[in-house]
């Protein structure tokens, strides 16, 4: 579970925004607002990359742990941005082995079955070997997702992931990607413009001024 408790971010001292919410495993928290509200502020704090002339008071908590001071690198927070953001001198199974613990890349096989494993999930069966320059546009936000989800994280931030996709891509790519947090667990928070997103999500809404 993430747990966001009287959370208030500053910009240079002055509220920007204040909150208190929680989001229970499998579920996705939206936050919708207008441009300048502190939306990917929120994610930057939860992601522990908050910086000057930012600052938070409150605590975030994952799982009854408070992540506060925890550098950003341990707090096993996953982010999906507008662009995919893939390394395009890797393949499709370099990005996502990029992403897994230490403890899972010490077996090459064990890891290919993992990377097979997670694209199928997501219907890439056998483009593990393929540059991920030959993948259309859904295929490469799928890939961003997996990759996400290879990092094994606690909380995964969504921060307008959908919104460089066409209409009918949109819709099928936020589908599995709510599915795939659903059926690991995963608690999410999706920063969007879009009300179909925050309908499709299925969770709280906040909406900031």
């Amino acid at each position: 579970m993430l747990s966001l408790e009287n959370i208030v971010i500053y910009r240079d001292k002055k509220p920007l925004l204040q909150l208190s919410a929680e989001v229970a495993k499998g579920e996705v928290l939206t936050v919708m607002g207008p441009s300048g509200a502190g939306k990917s502020t929120l994610l930057q704090a939860v992601a522990g990359q908050l910086k000057a002339p930012f600052s938070i008071a409150g605590q975030i908590k994952i799982n009854g742990v408070v992540i506060n001071d925890i550098d950003a690198h341990l707090r096993r927070v996953g982010i999906m941005f507008q662009d995919a953001l893939l390394f395009e001198h890797m393949t499709v199974g370099e990005n996502i082995a990029f992403a897994m613990p230490a403890d899972r890349q010490k077996n090459k096989q064990m890891k290919r079955d993992a990377i097979n494993e997670l694209l199928a999930a997501v219907d890439l069966d056998g483009i593990a070997d393929r540059a991920v320059n030959t993948l259309s546009g859904g295929q490469q936000a799928r890939v961003s997702l997996i990759r996400t989800l290879a990092s094994q994280p606690e909380v995964v931030l969504l921060d307008e992931p959908f919104s460089k996709l066409d209409v009918a891509l949109r819709g099928q790519i936020r589908s599995w990607t709510f599915s795939q947090l659903k059926a690991r667990k995963i608690p999410a928070v999706l920063v969007t413009h879009d009300k179909d997103d925050a309908l499709a999500a299925g969770g709280d809404i906040i909406e900031l001024l």
